[in-house]
């Protein structure tokens, strides 16, 4: 697991032990980067459920102006850190250890927001849902969710709209959009 481009170009990540996290995998985040990539520089990034961080790393290392990396599993937050440190991007990173639909609550704004959730649970749903109604992403902010091919991902209602889905196997990839506020009366 490596570093794609930017700053912390070819660095290798750290992985965590066991089945218990999955990361993204290299042709997947290859992919999803090559599809946002005019959508990163300067922008307010959200790795939900950061696992080993590579997803928010490799925005940062692409220009990011910050990422915050959530995640449960304290060894994996441990992990993150050190993946920071070692791109040497811990300056414009800020990472929270507890449940991401918790911090969820906390009604912070983003321009981009990661959601790779554990497959077999409900999470990737109920945060999409609640990042829509809470209207958690800044005008023209995009939710990235990584999921099965056969999930099929709830619709959402004005100003969000559900974009393409990208299939890559087994995999997919879908782009939530929040549209602009031009059509609101001021």
């Amino acid at each position: 697991m490596r570093v794609i481009t930017g700053s912390a170009r070819g660095r290798r990540l750290k992985e965590l032990e066991g089945m218990e996290t999955r990361p993204t995998t290299g042709k997947v985040k290859e992919s999803l980067f090559s599809i946002i990539q005019f959508d990163i520089e300067g922008r307010r990034v959200l790795d939900l459920f950061a696992g080993t961080g590579q997803l928010g790393i490799e925005a940062l290392s692409r220009g990011a102006a910050e990422c915050v990396f959530v995640e449960r599993r304290s060894d994996a937050v441990h992990l993150v850190q050190e993946n920071l440190a070692l791109c040497k991007l811990t300056d414009r990173a800020h990472v929270r250890q507890g449940d991401a639909l918790a911090y969820l609550r906390s009604g912070e704004k983003f321009d981009l927001v990661f959601l790779d959730p554990p497959y077999e649970t409900e999470l990737l749903e109920t945060a999409i849902a609640h990042i829509a109604r809470h209207d958690l992403l800044n005008v023209h902010g995009m939710m990235i969710a990584e999921h099965p091919v056969d999930k099929v991902l709830p619709a959402l209602s004005a100003p969000y709209r559900m974009g393409r889905t990208y299939r890559y196997g087994k995999i997919a990839v879908t782009i939530y959009h929040r549209d602009g506020d031009e059509g609101a009366q001021v």
